[in-house]
Order: structure tokens, then sequence, then C-alpha cells
């Protein structure tokens, strides 16, 4: 018999009760993080193994208080054992706690705070620690007031208007403190008006003045290992230009296609736009600021990967990503990009970009939740075309190959007359070897005429 749920952020299967501590630390890490539950007696393929009725019985008798008595803020868990046909497990669970972060009362404040980070309990960095810290006394790390700065010096109070006059449902409005403040641009603090780290991000002058690594590094690598950078690109200044900067290299680096209707000509990326434009915002939207690392973009010859600092937000799973839940790091960032535009629907970009690559037959994307980052994985569908050309190369001859996609270079369509004298060949020969072509799936047919036409596949 298989236990019903699979080990996830909020559950952790055990097929033996753990060594040591290591109770205590699981219990730690869902309380700070989003709760959970620690089943013991179930392998870790979900297989029931059960404990015996007197093992069950002594770690009712002990392991609450055990708990108790080893974390500070004080751990009540809910113990209690449940019958699967002939076998028992026993489950102890907690929720998330109130008066984050708990801690291991042998270990202190500094080592002692653990956190759930997929299927894994982990030891908090520092970093951790102080996002929990202000989690529990209701900030977000985007609204905290960065007091070295005057904001009418560092905030670009034209650009703070624009967004005013033209975001979604705009209303009449007065630039002042108020108005400010109600977006969280401004915090007040002992009678005094401070800008915010998000005021900053999003309209400050000069954010990496502040924020030196809240900015993100593009770089286009050369085959599929990284070792050797074509290019690459240093995208700063707000929120709003990195999102621009990024989008523009990504673009210049992918393959277009190109299809010509009449006197129409219309281009297609290799990746659907989409895929990346929601994957890029959800990026910036959702890293964690907090921790002094670059979000970074790598472009490789078979995949784009997204690298954002922060882990899941909220007790997500790669697994649940196309269920529409949605958990905000960044909600005041996330409103004002919402009534710029940039989001459409909350909840709905993983699944537009899953939608978009299923529609247009690519392999599926990858996202990993990891130890303090997130990383996407966007397929790209080159190096099966290179496959493809490859194969062709060798079935066709390299020099034919190459002279023919020259000549689809300069020109969409071809007929017989333009190969002929390109390949020094007769019309017998050229259509022979234009039909071969379309067979191998090199070329595509236009019309049954004389004036019969091919472009490429």
């Amino acid at each position: 018999m298989r236990y019903p749920e699979a080990e996830s952020n909020l559950i952790e299967l055990k097929r033996e009760t753990p060594k040591n501590d290591q109770i205590v630390k699981t219990m730690i890490g869902f309380c700070n993080t989003h709760g959970g539950k620690l089943v013991l007696g179930v392998a870790d393929n979900r297989e029931i193994i059960g404990l015996s009725d007197s093992e069950i019985e002594n770690l009712m008798e002990s392991i609450d208080k055990s708990i108790a008595d080893s974390c500070s803020p004080h751990v009540l868990p809910r113990v209690y054992a449940q019958r699967f046909g002939e076998q028992s497990v026993l489950i102890i669970e907690v929720s998330e706690g109130m008066n984050k972060p708990y801690f291991k009362r042998s270990e202190g404040f500094q080592k002692g705070v653990f956190v759930r980070l997929g299927r894994h309990t982990l030891r908090a960095s520092p970093e951790m620690i102080d996002e929990l810290t202000w989690k529990s006394k209701g900030f977000d790390y985007e609204s905290l007031p960065v007091f070295q700065a005057d904001w009418e010096k560092y905030l670009d109070l034209s650009a703070i208007e624009t967004f005013l006059k033209n975001r979604k449902n705009a209303r009449d409005f007065v630039l002042d403190e108020l108005t400010l403040r109600s977006y969280r641009i401004l915090v007040q603090d002992q009678a005094r008006s401070y800008p915010t780290v998000l005021g900053l991000l999003l309209f400050g002058k000069n954010p990496q003045e502040f924020f030196s690594e809240a900015m993100i590094i593009c770089s286009h690598f050369s085959g599929i290992d990284g070792r050797e950078v074509i290019a690459t690109v240093d995208c700063e200044g707000t929120l709003f230009n990195q999102f621009k900067q990024a989008s523009a290299f990504i673009s210049s680096r992918l393959y277009r296609s190109f299809t010509i209707q009449g006197l129409q000509r219309t281009e297609k990326l290799e990746i659907p736009e989409i895929a990346i434009r929601e994957v890029l915002l959800n990026m910036i939207i959702h890293r964690s600021y907090a921790l002094k690392a670059p979000a970074k973009i790598a472009i490789y010859d078979d995949r784009l990967e997204f690298f954002s600092p922060g882990s899941f937000p909220g007790p997500l799973s790669v697994e649940n990503l196309k269920s529409g839940i949605t958990y905000l790091r960044n909600p005041g960032i996330c409103k004002i990009m919402r009534e710029v535009g940039y989001i459409e629907k909350m909840g709905t970009g993983f699944i537009t970009v899953f939608d978009a690559y299923e529609k247009n037959g690519l392999d599926v994307p990858k996202i990993f939740n990891g130890e303090n980052f997130v990383k996407c994985i966007l397929p790209r569908p080159s190096n099966q075309r290179l496959a493809t050309q490859e194969k062709l190369k060798s079935e066709i001859g390299v020099s034919e190959f190459d002279q023919m996609l020259d000549l689809l270079g300069r020109s969409p369509e071809v007929s017989i007359s333009d190969v002929m004298p390109v390949l020094s060949i007769s019309k017998s020969t050229a259509l022979r070897k234009l039909s071969g072509w379309v067979e191998k799936g090199l070329l595509e047919r236009i019309g049954q005429t004389r004036n019969t036409r091919y472009r490429k596949k």
C-alpha cells in the first residue's frame, strides 16, 4: 500500500524514526516556512512500511515535549497515529509559525534556524534569517526604508508622474508624499519620509548606487557547456530598464524564421516570445532583492537558463506551478507592474509558458527550486535543427547544401531555373535534386504547374 501524498516542501516521509535531533530540525523548518508534517513509517517511494505499536506509543509520550523544549520560541506539534490496512504510521504536524524565526536552542539564533526548501530541511543563511524576521513583523524587504537616500534627490519624480498618468484606471492625482506612500515608494519613519527599496528599484535615478547586485547579467555561450562567452551585457538601471535590456539581448541572440504572404513579411522567434516575456517578468518581480546576488540569463545552443536569487516565496512546488497559485514576495512591485500593464492576470505566468511550448511542439520547460535560487530552463529547438542540417549535409553533400542555403537566403522562394546556374546542372537534374530535397524535408513545393517554386520548410 502506498501513502496518498508525495514528498514536498510540506511533507517529509521517513521509513524509520530519525536519529539525533533531525525531527526537531524538520519541525523548525516547517514552522519557519509554511508548516507541514513528518510521516514516520513510509519509504521514499511512498510504500507504507509502518512502525510497531510500542515504537509509536513511546514516541507519542515523548516527542511533543522534546520538540517544545528544544525549540525557541516554543513549538507545539500535533502528534497522532494513522492506520493504513495492517500498518500504522506516526504523523508529527505543525502549522506555519507566527513568531519567526524559530531556532534550535542548543545551536542558538545564528546557527540554529532551519527552513524547508523543496523536499529538504536546510540551515538558514543570514539573509534568510533577516527575511524571516521582517516577515514576522509584517514587513516585506521591498517596503523597508533606505535611510541614506534623500527621496527628492534620488527618486526620478518625472518617471513617477508618467507612471501615475498612464496606469490602468488612472484617476486624478497629486504628486505628494501621501500618494507616494500609498504605492510604498516612500515610507515615513520618525516624522521623516525615506525612499523604500521598491521606490529606488522602480523609480530611482541610479538604483545600483544602493543595490549594486540588483541587476541582470545576460550571457551568450558557445555550445552547451558555458566555456566560451560569445557576448555578454549587464542590464542595470530601474527594473523597467532591466526588462527592456534583457528582452532586447535575448531577442538579438536567437534565430528567427521569415514568411512572406503577398507584400507582407512576418517573422517568428524560435522560442515563443510570450514564454520569454513571462519567465523574465517572473524573475524580476519575484526574486529576492535582499540577497546580494545578480539575476542571470544564459543562452546556450540548446536552451535558455534564467537564474533568480531566492527560492519560491510560498508553499509552491514545481509540480503545481500549472495550478495558477500565486504567492508574492514583492507585492508592491507586482502591483505597479500590473498597473503599468506588464502583467495581465495574476497566476497565469507559468501556465502561459507551458501552453506556448506545447502549442509549438517544443520540449517541456524545466523549473528547479534550489537552495536560495530558482532556475527556469527554456529548451531551444536549435539543437534539433542543427542535427537535421548535419544529417542533410551528409546526404546531399556539404557544397550543394551550402549553395542552396545561400540561394534561399537571397530569395525566400526559388525555381528550377534559379537552381540550374548555381549548381551548374541541367534542368532534369535540377528537378530531380529539388524533388529529392522535398522528400528529405529540406524544401516544400509550391504549386504543381510550370510555375512551381520551392522554399525552405
